[in-house]
């Protein structure tokens, strides 16, 4: 059963983030599933930190794209999710290819929600996890 309360597609979730810091960095928006959402961003020039490796913050961005758009996608008709906190560990590093996030809830509730966010390399190899806390607000 889907979790979406919110008609979600690939089409307008990316249309939604054209001429944003999303697509600056060229995150791509891949596949949306019955509990998740999956997004890659390119290990190139725009994201890398001078030591050649991803940056960690765009591995946060990456992060916090895909929770947050969840949070939105699944809260009710109306209501918008922002960021309370979020957190990362880096386990691995990318200097190449493609980072692939993929969000999935811990917790849906009326007023909170948290996402929990594994970061892969073109490898499989974990390289980043996050978890976000989105609070939802209710229509003013």
């Amino acid at each position: 059963m889907p979790i979406w309360k919110k008609p979600v597609s690939l089409e307008g979730i990316t249309a939604s983030h054209h001429n944003t810091a999303i697509s600056h960095l060229g995150i791509e928006f891949l596949e949306i599933g019955n509990d998740f959402l999956r997004a890659r961003v390119p290990v190139d020039e725009r994201t890398r930190q001078p030591f050649g490796l991803l940056h960690g913050g765009v591995s946060v961005v990456l992060a916090e794209t895909l929770g947050s758009s969840g949070a939105y996608y699944a809260s009710p008709e109306g209501h918008r999710a922002v960021g309370l906190e979020i957190n990362a560990n880096h386990l691995r590093a990318a200097t190449s290819g493609w980072v692939t996030g993929t969000a999935r809830p811990v917790h849906i509730g009326r007023s909170t929600q948290v996402w929990q966010i594994e970061m892969v390399n073109d490898a499989g190899e974990m390289t980043c996890i996050s978890r976000i806390t989105m609070a939802v607000l209710a229509p003013r």
